[in-house]
């Protein structure tokens, strides 16, 4: 995505950047929630032009975080000029979690926002604000329930600014995540009603890692699915690519040295969030072979 075709008025992104920053500025203090995707560098980015010293982006950092993304957020931090925290969470001790159900995020997000909470004192701050926008609201969001009941300020859905806007805002911020792919947590890859571990999320970030180095393709999902299938997902363009038969040949051999069972390739392509459409099934207690 060219960010000079999303942005074709500069004065009105840059109203936009002004409202934005007026609203971090009127929490007097915050912390955000920090991943390091393009969401949240945006919120971070106007939190620190807001509030300066009285802003910190914190990262929540467990198995599921994949090293790579962590290395970006710190990176991304470092660039924006916020004070930057880390901190780790324990959400694979808790059983809901790991059952894997339809509301894993929950008591992920429930996780970190408690323990952002009892550091807010410690940390100089009196809210957290996450980078969630106004497209996250028509999607299965249950993360976005534990914001609710912890009070987390959205300030990007409050300002009314979608996924678009937000590029465009970190494109004008020439932040470097401007263009990053979504890349959700290693435990999202993981399908509803399989247990999430510390060795399948493992599992998962090496076979991604391993895609990525191999092809190039850098826009991957590697979905850990029943009886340890492994369902690759790539754009349409690079299915080519993997069916070719010396490389599907690489990818077998070391997906069963990881401990997959079995390898696919999904010939629908890469589509974020698919695994979503097997969580009515999930709610019936119904598998989703």
């Amino acid at each position: 995505m060219s960010l000079e075709s999303t942005v074709p008025d500069n004065s009105s992104i840059t109203l936009v950047a002004e409202q934005l920053v007026e609203l971090l500025r009127s929490y007097g203090s915050v912390a955000v929630a920090f991943s390091g995707g393009v969401d949240s560098a945006v919120v971070a980015k106007a939190a620190v032009e807001a509030l300066g010293k009285d802003a910190v982006a914190v990262t929540a950092v467990s198995p599921s975080l994949a090293k790579s993304e962590l290395e970006i957020a710190r990176a991304e931090a470092a660039l924006i000029g916020i004070r930057y925290v880390e901190i780790s969470t324990d959400e694979f001790s808790r059983p809901e979690y790991r059952a894997n159900a339809g509301d894993r995020c929950f008591f992920c997000k429930d996780t970190l926002y408690q323990l952002t909470k009892s550091k807010l004192q410690e940390l100089g701050v009196s809210c957290i604000a996450n980078g969630a926008n106004t497209d996250d609201l028509g999607d299965h969001r249950p993360g976005m329930q534990a914001a609710s009941q912890h009070s987390v300020r959205s300030p990007l859905i409050d300002a009314g600014i979608d996924k678009q806007r937000v590029r465009e805002l970190a494109g004008f911020w020439n932040l470097t995540v401007a263009e990053k792919p979504a890349s959700p947590c290693l435990s999202s890859r993981i399908a509803y009603g399989v247990e999430v571990t510390q060795e399948r999320v493992r599992r998962v970030e090496l076979a991604e890692a391993f895609l990525k180095q191999l092809t190039g393709v850098q826009e991957l999902r590697v979905r850990l699915e029943e009886s340890d299938l492994a369902r690759i997902e790539v754009p349409i363009a690079a299915l080519s690519q993997l069916a070719d038969v010396l490389i599907s040949q690489r990818i077998v051999v070391e997906f069963a040295t990881l401990g997959f069972r079995r390898t696919t390739l999904d010939l629908n392509g890469f589509r974020s969030g698919s695994l979503n459409d097997a969580l009515p099934l999930v709610t019936l207690g119904i598998s989703a072979d």
